[in-house]
């Protein structure tokens, strides 16, 4: 179905039903109790999971496929970022004219870094990417603050002109809307102790990254990724063939920064405030480590590298000492004290150390990521299962 082999839509759908049922699943533990903590389902923390999945599997193309790594994607992430607000600014609130035009102008501007860049290869490549990203920070932290408000950053304003919207009432300020309806908008179910949000803003999100899985699906089974693939293998023996690769390469630069480009005009539609930070090479580093940790190459790993540090970054970040005393208080005092001094380095502030171990025990034994980690546990199983049903009767 959909132009999909039998297994790649049963990932799609389960894909799906994980983005859609989100509010069920991430919010398994009573209000109230110790385990609360660790629920993940309210508005911002799944906007963020399935934003930064849809930059992730865009990177994935680029880096996945054909090997060449990139440290400069969050440049695209800031431009995409600034054509959404400024579309806000003087056209509407609307979010649809500022997610098509922030995937248009990443598209732009990554066409013209990629042309550059792609001149080079293997690390001067890497290093080339980073030297824009930095350059795009400069410019929108300093030269270029008439345009992209500096360090204080863009958000709409009452007297922006908005030539599509009508004038606000009195005392109203502008926010982001799909044709009337609120992103901001939320609906609490409450059952027993358990409460779950539905967000419209989350599920434009998570609808968009639904389509753009799909689409990232039909470039890895296309003859165009099959190319890319070529480019990984041994770029020089294909160049020897004949075939130019720089159109190849060129192509999935350019999807790859436009799918950065639509992760920032959502990030702006969920949230009207952009500012250069966007753009550091912190924030490219990011999206490298999000699809190494899940699965550089594969389908799905991309998206559960993104939600893992996205949960690590939003919930293990806000442990700290008060929790952990909640946490082994029936423990006799010398033993709680001596707990607590272990594991408070690693949470809280120190979750980039937690981040950082676990990135080094993945890269070391999971070269694969974390999809190669569920690919092991399956067939360990299917290995018991297979064990428990060829083995042979007793002779009677």
């Amino acid at each position: 179905m959909l132009g999909l082999t039998k297994r790649d839509f049963g990932l799609m759908v389960v894909v799906a039903i994980l983005a859609l049922a989100a509010p069920f699943i991430l919010n398994p533990f009573p209000q109230g109790s110790a385990m609360a903590q660790f629920n993940a389902g309210y508005p911002d923390l799944m906007q963020r999971l399935v934003i930064f999945g849809i930059l992730a599997i865009g990177f994935n193309i680029l880096f996945g496929l054909t090997g060449y790594l990139s440290f400069g994607h969050a440049a695209f992430l800031g431009v995409g970022s600034y054509a959404a607000i400024w579309m806000m600014k003087l056209l509407t609130m609307n979010v649809i004219p500022a997610i098509i035009v922030s995937v248009l102008v990443a598209g732009l501007f990554s066409l013209v870094v990629g042309w550059i860049s792609l001149r080079r290869s293997g690390i001067y490549f890497s290093i080339l990417t980073l030297a824009f990203a930095q350059m795009s920070y400069a410019l929108a932290y300093s030269v270029l603050t008439p345009i992209t408000g500096g360090e204080t950053g863009l958000q709409p304003k009452t007297s922006d002109p908005r030539i599509l919207d009508g004038a606000l009432p009195a005392g109203q300020s502008p926010s982001a809307n799909l044709f009337g309806f609120n992103m901001s908008d939320t609906s609490v179910l409450r059952l027993g102790d358990w409460s779950f949000n539905f967000n419209t803003g989350y599920y434009l999100a998570a609808v968009i990254m639904l389509i753009v899985f799909y689409l990232s699906i039909r470039i890895f089974r296309s003859p165009f990724g099959m190319m890319l693939r070529a480019v990984k293998s041994n770029q020089q023996r294909m160049n020897y063939t004949g075939l130019n690769s720089k159109p190849y390469t060129l192509a999935a630069f350019v999807i790859s920064g436009m799918y950065a480009g639509l992760a920032g005009g959502l990030l702006v539609a969920m949230d009207t405030q952009v500012g250069a930070e966007r753009m550091f090479w912190t924030a490219s580093g990011e999206i490298v480590l999000m699809t190494i940790l899940g699965g550089a190459g594969t389908l799905i790993g991309p998206v559960l590298g993104a939600g893992f540090i996205k949960y690590m970054e939003n919930i293990v970040s806000k442990i700290n000492k008060t929790v952990l005393e909640q946490w082994f208080a029936f423990l006799p005092d010398g033993i709680e004290d001596l707990l607590i001094t272990l594991v408070y380095p690693f949470v809280g502030k120190g979750w980039h150390l937690t981040l950082g171990l676990l990135f080094m025990l993945v890269v070391i034994f999971l070269p694969g990521g974390l999809v190669e980690g569920g690919q092991r546990i399956g067939k360990l199983f299917r290995r018991k299962k297979t064990d428990t049903t060829t083995k042979t009767p007793p002779a009677e």
